[in-house]
């Protein structure tokens, strides 16, 4: 048996591909793919881990870019009534104004009971732009 090493966001991917609803003995997949915009935050996380996996098989988490992230969360709402809200449509955007953008769609879903899954991005441990920007300097020589 050998151990598969991944990072988080490879491994909510893989869950998340794996997740089913059962009605009247039929199987949903419940998240059917991702909706976003990247940027800061989730690039480097959930956005390199939805790329290795529609590289190894675009069925399993597709992806499809957006240009609003509130109607990426709308658009999310759409597929789940569609789908009679036994499947539905996972949305990530960029930290700051991108997660503000999706609180309207996200308040439209929890008032009609609609399933949607909302990724908002993360920030770095620390804030500073440049790691080499504060480090000590040698006084000037006079």
């Amino acid at each position: 048996m050998s151990t598969v090493r991944l990072t988080v966001a490879q491994a909510t991917i893989r869950f998340l591909a794996q997740q089913y609803t059962r009605r009247d003995g039929v199987e949903h997949r419940l998240v059917e793919g991702f909706l976003g915009i990247f940027g800061h935050g989730n690039v480097a996380g959930i956005g390199q881990a939805l790329l290795e996996a529609e590289l190894h098989d675009p069925a399993e988490m597709p992806y499809i870019l957006t240009r609003n992230e509130q109607g990426a969360v709308n658009a999310a709402v759409a597929f789940a009534k569609d789908r009679d809200r036994l499947s539905t449509m996972a949305v990530t955007t960029s930290v700051g104004p991108g997660a503000m953008n999706m609180i309207t769609g996200a308040a439209l879903a929890t008032t009609n009971r609609i399933p949607v899954l909302l990724f908002p991005a993360d920030v770095f441990a620390n804030r500073r732009p440049d790691p080499g920007a504060r480090r000590a300097r040698a006084p000037a020589e006079s």
